[in-house]
């Protein structure tokens, strides 16, 4: 097999030993993009960026009398006709269990989401693409809310259903992927060589159990509860929302126990954190007291602060300092955050303003610090490989 450079590793070599299956599924994918996605986004292109904008919107939105499909390139009629068609296997009420339970442990979500999903996705060679846009590095604070506003609204009751804001910005989501990796094929300043298709179904389809299964187990960590049947629906929304993000179900997993297993293949197969991961975990841990309107500098000071010894507790001292963490100490961290969390559940009941001055509170409202642009979802395509020259999206 003809595998990037990058993957040509000792403890790649340990993966394929241990899940020669697996992982040999995974290093395959790191050279494949998403071409239905591909295509319509190369078919988009000659167009000006207002009109293509214009039939992608025609097709994200329940159709109408006025509605005008006709100017629309066959391949975008096809990606759409793929993403109009539901799996077998999805079952939409089911979702609802999981909706709820994302809701009722919604602080616990976001704190593993924030301290631990992205900063381990980063510590891969996902961090290629967004150091290289500028996505994180310049842009940190609006990234942080739009990754939030797609998982509030795929866990929003309805979200998943054709036309619901969480089918819309994950199929928005797919489309953008397609447009950024057709901008950094034709750059410079990505080695295909050493590191494959950039996005690619590799690294999305290592995203999605990350935002699923090794989510889950960073938020029993904080203390979060849920049921057999809770956790298997909130998979399933994972699951769908991934399919309709492109990716192929030949490296979509099937439930949490694969889902953990490919994020553990994945992870040894993947080349060890560099400076970019570091800059890019940094990045993202230093925007979080500005993504809830945090200015002082000292209360963004300690927020941030409060935030890297969660996140070093969750994701280990190992890690941690490959990332080039500050030196903290994990002891009782975790316990404290789930005490922070009982107190709170009192303390916001009875004493709301007490409760609003902490450092656990700053951080679990992170979630309310979604990005909802005044003109509702837009699908403006990014126009230039570096996040500051294009126009915005």
């Amino acid at each position: 097999m003809n595998i990037p450079t990058d993957y040509d590793s000792p403890s790649c070599a340990r993966a394929r030993a241990l899940e020669p299956e697996m992982a040999g599924n995974y290093l395959a994918h790191t050279v494949i993009g998403d071409p239905l996605a591909d295509e319509a986004v190369e078919a988009l292109s000659s167009m000006k960026r207002s009109e293509s904008s214009q039939i992608i919107a025609a097709f994200m939105n329940a159709p109408t009398q006025d509605t005008d499909r006709s100017k629309a390139p066959p391949e975008v009629h096809a990606l759409f006709d793929e993403a109009m068609a539901p799996p077998e296997w999805l079952d939409l009420p089911a979702l609802e269990s999981g909706v709820r339970m994302f809701h009722r442990n919604r602080k616990m979500v976001l704190g593993g989401m924030l301290a631990g999903v992205l900063v381990e996705g980063f510590s891969t060679n996902i961090s290629k693409s967004f150091f290289i846009t500028g996505r994180i590095r310049d842009q940190g604070v609006r990234r942080l809310q739009q990754n939030n506003r797609h998982m509030v609204e795929i866990f929003f009751p309805g979200g998943m259903e054709p036309y619901g804001d969480g089918w819309r910005l994950s199929t928005r989501i797919r489309l953008i992927h397609a447009q950024v990796r057709r901008l950094l094929n034709s750059s410079e300043d990505w080695d295909a060589e050493a590191w494959g298709t950039p996005l690619s179904a590799a690294h999305v389809g290592y995203a999605i159990t990350a935002f699923s299964a090794r989510l889950l187990k960073h938020m029993r960590s904080l203390g979060a509860t849920y049921t057999d049947q809770e956790a298997e629906s909130f998979m399933t929304t994972w699951r769908y929302s991934g399919l309709l993000m492109g990716i192929p179900e030949s490296i979509l997993f099937h439930d949490e126990a694969e889902a953990l297993k490919l994020f553990e293949i994945g992870t040894m197969c993947e080349p060890a954190p560099n400076t970019t991961s570091a800059v890019l975990a940094n990045s993202l841990v230093n925007s979080a007291p500005l993504v809830v309107g945090i200015n002082d500098p000292e209360e963004r000071r300690k927020l941030a602060q409060y935030v890297y010894k969660v996140s070093r507790s969750l994701i280990g001292n190992s890690l941690a300092d490959q990332l080039n963490y500050p030196k903290k100490s994990t002891f009782g961290v975790l316990n404290w955050f789930r005490i922070q969390a009982r107190y709170d559940r009192i303390t916001s009941k009875y004493f709301p303003k007490i409760a609003g001055k902490s450092n656990y509170a700053n951080f679990t409202t992170l979630l309310s610090g979604s990005r909802y642009d005044d003109e509702g979802i837009t699908y403006d395509m990014p126009d230039h490989v570096y996040a500051e020259e294009s126009s915005k999206w």
